[in-house]
Order: structure tokens, then sequence, then C-alpha cells
């Protein structure tokens, strides 16, 4: 969650389609999960995610994120009638476009860290793949 925010409430914005330039190439680790389809990832899947991947690795190595969940998506209460305004802000999201690097990891045996990053790939909304430097 972003500490402050301009807008409290954004729009959800359109459909990604093109494979991004930013964010694609291994900055800091060997290994890395990268995204195959936009998407959004919220930021209990990305905890979910890194406490698999920290778990397996048994505090072994270094893990880099490389998204930040900063567009707040709203929510209205149940049962609540139509109109009467947008709801209130429940989540916060990761936006995430294909060729985006997740994770990174290094300082793990390859084995371990394919395993790793396949157990963190299972609790992400978007398809991706494993990449080795």
């Amino acid at each position: 969650m972003p500490k402050k925010v301009k807008y409290r409430k954004h729009q959800r914005g359109g459909k990604l389609r093109l494979w991004t330039k930013k964010g694609s190439e291994l900055s800091f680790g060997s290994f890395g999960l990268k995204s195959l389809e936009s998407g959004l990832v919220s930021s209990r899947q990305i905890e979910a995610a890194r406490r698999a991947m920290t778990r397996h690795i048994q505090r072994g190595g270094k893990v880099w994120i490389r998204v930040f969940p900063d567009k707040p998506m709203t929510k209205k209460g149940d049962e609540t009638p139509m109109g009467k305004g947008k709801g209130s802000v429940d989540h916060f999201v990761a936006v995430v476009e294909p060729g985006r690097i997740i994770f990174e990891m290094d300082g793990v045996f390859p084995d371990i860290a394919r395993q790793a990053l396949k157990l963190a790939a299972d609790k992400l909304s978007v398809k991706t793949r494993i990449e080795e430097k």
C-alpha cells in the first residue's frame, strides 16, 4: 500500500496488450518470473507469492519484488443499490503488462530457484514464465 496517493480513487483504465520495454530484463538476480499477459495483481497476491518463495528457499539468497501495488481499487458494500456514487477504496493492485519481470531471485541453486518461482507463480493471477540469466 502506498504511503500517499495523488488521487484517492482511480479509474480502471483500458486493456494493455503491448509487450513492455520497461522492466522486461533481469536487473538484480539470476532468476526471474516474467508476466506473459496483462492484468492486475493485488497486494495480497504479491505478498502470498513472496512468502511462498522465501519459505521454499529457507531464508537463503535474496528476493526482489519488481512491481508495486499503487493503484487503488474501489468496492461498494454488499446489497448496496445502484447509484449513490463510487464505492470506497477496498484494496490496491499493481498493473502488470506482458513481458514485465515481477520477481527476481539470486543466491540459491537453480533447481531450488525454479521450484520457488513455480510456487510463486501459482499465487498470481497472470500467466508467467521463469527467466534465467
